[in-house]
């Protein structure tokens, strides 16, 4: 996924406000589950939630107004009710700006752990 960096994603400098990367990757996952018929919005409809239940983030370089990044998103491991997300982000140089690890939790709707549905597992894998 590519994400054009405006002024609202910047702070008093200009570079990258460190929790924007946050929003960043919450779009890479849901963009990386859509391309494999996977809705997020449908999911939650029908009682199947993912929570994020752990986020790393190790920044490398800065980003800028006016920068396009590209994320790079990818499932590294499945469990029945977790999955782990890598991702790397380089900047229009194909230098790596930031590398993040998301665990994303099953539930259902009252908040509690669930398997992730075989379906989603088979899409996913």
């Amino acid at each position: 996924m590519k994400v054009k960096i405006y002024y609202h994603h910047t702070d008093c400098g200009g570079v990258v406000y460190y929790a924007n990367y946050l929003k960043f990757l919450e779009e890479a996952r849901t963009e990386f589950l859509a391309q494999r018929g996977i809705s997020i919005g449908e999911l939650a409809k029908e009682g199947t939630l993912f929570v994020v239940s752990r986020q790393e983030i190790d920044y490398r370089l800065p980003a800028f107004y006016g920068d396009t990044l590209e994320i790079d998103t990818r499932i590294s491991d499945i469990s029945p009710v977790r999955l782990i997300f890598d991702c790397e982000i380089k900047n229009q140089n194909k230098q790596t700006v930031a590398k993040a690890k998301t665990i994303l939790v099953c539930v259902d709707k009252t908040l509690r752990p669930k398997a992730i549905p075989k379906g989603i597992q088979e899409k996913i894998s």
